[in-house]
């Protein structure tokens, strides 16, 4: 696991390399200059003397930085162009100091040129530079921007240039990942250690590729930090997957029973009861109304579809609960809401189900997360369920607008699992993990593409955690698992499909060779 931080973490551990070993900040300030320097050298293709390179820095640090950086580039060829924010007498120290060795190498030096930001037309100095850096505000930054970062951050988007954010795009929460007006990054080298908030919501959209810079301390100095989020690398999925026995058989290796689908809505519950048998649970049953049993079985040879009697009407209800609940008690895990409506019988008896509990574990989806959101779900028993919404379902779910949920993603995941000790797959771009146990952790997914945002890629997903839960019994585990495997399924798939042409089925079939993939590139 990468261990994220927070802005106040990383901010201490410079102060205590500042006070306590008697590091001076305008040394680390300049070999983070130097680490941004190196950094886009080897990141942007086709970098040389004749690149134009633009800079808008602040009045503090972060423009400090944006200083350093600028004359490093000027001193190995390099035309840069710096508008700058604020006179002398309002800079930080080490701001300053780096704004006047830069102010006077530009008497020497023709190809660095300053210019101080006095109103928009300023900014028009910009508009042929190939690449320009942010170094306007940096990390600690809540809520919108005030005049005039907001019209000149609005202004540079428009650009059409490589865009490049020191330590934290301008805008963005560092922690929490919200933003309102933003810099559109394509590479962000941050400061320090990683911040959290680079990695989901407003942060994984608009800082681009992250690579953390060094400032010159070993990163031991963080380790008297606790944190409580990480990026899931591959070794952890891989350390992750269950071991077969030798002695295994098919009820042994893992018995999952999907209750889903209905006569309108029969494709999800196909494709949730076969992810699980592709990876690797032994058997998978799904519970389907018998009238349209038809719709489902074609596409299901290995599957066992079990039919209850449902009148003709096509869909689960109360009545049918009894019939199913052998099975119930039989499963390992239960999948259950992908497809299966929400007529106010099915809702009943999706309730009456998560109410008795006969399978201790659930992985709880779509239509039932509907159920549970039109009733006070904090008095249902919910420990170890694993709650599987996206946004939009889950803010339903705790009766949040969706734009005040992600404002702080984290808050909200982690105040529902510590309200139900369920555990909460939060599905996005990127996909969270929160676990329900102390001190209430966070795992952000680091695999996946845009491609996934079609129509059941998040039912293949809800198979693919049931299906691990069901062979390992370790919830967490599986979750991280599955959530890495699933989506680096789908990232195979851009050699021959490209983000554009596969689908929810292709997903299913490349999950046994993502496993194999995992394992042959990890040594």
């Amino acid at each position: 696991m990468i261990p994220l931080f927070s802005t106040k973490q990383v901010r201490e551990v410079d102060s205590y390399a500042i006070n306590k070993i008697g590091i001076p900040g305008i040394v680390l300030m300049e070999n983070a200059a130097l680490s941004i320097y190196n950094t886009v050298l080897q990141n942007y293709a086709g970098l040389n003397v004749f690149t134009g390179l633009g800079f808008a820095c602040g009045k503090g640090n972060n423009g400090g930085d944006g200083f350093a950086v600028a004359r490093h580039f000027a001193n190995n060829g390099f035309e840069v162009l710096v508008i700058y924010l604020g006179s002398e007498d309002e800079m930080s120290p080490d701001c300053l100091v780096n704004y006047r060795i830069l102010n006077k190498l530009s008497k020497e030096n023709k190809k660095i040129k300053l210019k101080k930001y006095s109103s928009g037309q300023d900014l028009n100095l910009l508009k042929n530079c190939d690449i320009i850096f942010d170094g306007m505000l940096g990390s600690g930054m809540e809520g919108d921007l005030r005049e005039p970062y907001k019209s000149i951050v609005e202004y540079l988007n428009k650009i059409d240039a490589y865009k490049i954010a020191i330590d934290i795009p301008t805008g963005l929460d560092s922690d929490r990942g919200s933003a309102g007006t933003v810099f559109e990054s394509d590479l962000t080298v941050t400061l320090g250690e990683f911040k959290a908030g680079l990695f989901f919501g407003d942060g994984y959209t608009y800082a681009g590729k992250v690579f953390k810079g060094d400032i010159g301390i070993n990163n031991s100095f963080f380790d008297k930090y606790s944190v409580s989020e990480f990026l899931i690398e591959p070794e952890d999925a891989l350390n992750y997957l269950p071991q077969k026995s030798k002695s295994a058989h098919k009820y042994s290796a893992g018995k999952v029973l999907t209750i889903a689908g209905s006569t309108n809505l029969p494709g999800a519950a196909a494709l949730s009861s076969n992810a699980a048998l592709h990876i690797g649970a032994g058997a998978s049953i799904l519970s389907f109304p018998e009238s349209a049993k038809n719709l489902v079985q074609a596409k299901l040879s290995e599957v066992i579809v079990e039919s209850f009697n449902d009148n003709g009407s096509g869909i689960l209800s109360e009545k049918n609960v009894s019939e199913i609940q052998n099975r119930l008690e039989w499963a390992d895990v239960l999948t259950i809401g992908p497809g299966l409506g929400r007529h106010e019988e099915t809702q009943n008896a999706i309730l009456k189900i998560i109410k008795e509990k006969k399978c201790r574990r659930m992985v709880i989806d779509a239509d039932a997360i509907f159920a549970l959101s039109q009733v006070d779900y904090k008095k249902y028993n919910l420990r170890e369920f694993v709650f599987t919404p996206h946004h939009g379902e889950f803010a339903n779910l705790i009766g949040k607008k969706l734009s005040e949920l992600k404002k702080d993603l984290l808050k909200y995941g982690k105040d529902f699992v510590k309200q139900t000790g369920a555990y909460l797959v939060l599905k996005g771009a990127p996909t969270i993990i929160f676990t329900p146990a102390e001190p209430y952790e966070a795992f952000i997914n680091t695999t996946g593409n845009a491609g996934m945002a079609k129509f059941g890629t998040g039912d293949v997903l809800t198979g693919v955690l049931a299906g691990f839960i069901s062979q390992s019994k370790d919830v967490e585990k599986s979750l991280i698992l599955g959530v890495y495997i699933h989506s680096l399924a789908a990232d195979l798939l851009l050699k021959d499909f490209s983000e554009y042409g596969y689908t929810a089925e292709n997903i299913i079939a490349k999950l046994p060779s993502a496993i194999n993939f995992l394992r042959d590139s990890i040594v």
